[in-house]
């Protein structure tokens, strides 16, 4: 089975990777040689040096170019794991047995952009990995393959994402073989069930100190490297925020924002229902207790 590779993040580069180990037949790789967009942007060109599989940078996977590149390459199926733009019907056609993306949610839950993040910031307990068979809409197409994982609240950004990649590279071993012997099974997604989560923006990740400790604290976690991090407003400049813990309240009548204690290089703050420690951060200078953030 010929297998044209699509992405450009560490997941990317992770699966190629996997697909190499069990010997598949991986005939061409489309990627990209910077993504300011991705932060985690990976270079697949170790790999493809390293195993002669032909490779392109692509800008646009649509393109007349593209798509007479991917014709000359025969592929039997093509796999598109961390590409941030839509596959269209063109280049959907080219692969007989179809294009496979994947999505980090429980399809048809939860589509969309930044899926971990919303994962993480709206405090959810569980999510998946999901394997589909692509068609023109986003994250519609039939399930080939779904695996669960927990989210604990030891978690942040850089553990689920961990999580995410050892779950679903234990489903591209599981479901390989499928492929290739041509056993596998579709599973129509029950669009009624299913939400779309939106892009997010930089004031999406702006800390409000009227929000209760655990909205901030998973807001945070949601963040933290290797994303952007949250951020707080202090004098009219952005400080990010790393990490935070929920602190006990005052028990007294303080309005959320003020700096209740200053605690080596934590800052403790009260918010609308209790306190919130800020552990890491981007302060040069500390700001004193009784200031307001």
């Amino acid at each position: 089975m010929r297998i044209f590779f699509i992405g450009t993040v560490e997941f990317s580069r992770k699966a190629l990777e996997k697909l190499i180990s069990l010997n598949a037949e991986v005939v061409g790789v489309g990627t990209r040689e910077f993504s300011a967009f991705n932060s985690d942007f990976a270079d697949l060109t170790v790999l493809c040096k390293g195993n002669n599989i032909p490779y392109k940078f692509i800008d646009n996977i649509n393109s007349p170019e593209s798509l007479e590149w991917i014709k000359s390459l025969k592929p039997d199926i093509a796999f598109c794991f961390g590409w941030s733009n839509l596959i269209k019907k063109d280049l959907l056609d080219i692969p007989p047995m179809g294009i496979i993306g994947f999505h980090p949610a429980a399809l048809p839950q939860n589509r969309g952009r930044h899926p971990l993040i919303w994962a993480l910031a709206l405090g959810l307990k569980e999510s998946a990995t999901t394997f589909f068979f692509m068609d023109e809409g986003a994250d519609s197409g039939d399930i080939l393959s779904q695996k669960a994982f927990s989210i604990g609240e030891e978690d942040d950004a850089a553990s689920v994402y961990e999580k995410m990649c050892n779950n679903a590279l234990l489903q591209i071993e599981e479901f390989l073989p499928s492929l290739v012997n041509k056993t596998y099974k579709k599973i129509k997604q029950d669009h009624t069930k299913g939400n779309t989560w939106r892009k997010r923006g930089a004031a999406d990740g702006q800390i409000d100190f009227r929000m209760n400790s655990n909205t901030i604290f998973n807001l945070v976690r949601a963040l933290t490297s290797p994303y952007v991090g949250a951020h707080l407003m202090y004098k009219q400049k952005e400080i990010k925020v790393w990490k935070t813990s929920v602190a006990k309240d005052t028990g007294n009548n303080i309005e959320p924002g003020k700096i209740l204690s200053i605690e080596g290089n934590d800052i403790i703050v009260k918010t609308a229902d209790s306190a919130i420690r800020i552990v890491e951060h981007g302060f040069t200078d500390l700001p004193k207790e009784g200031e307001y953030l």
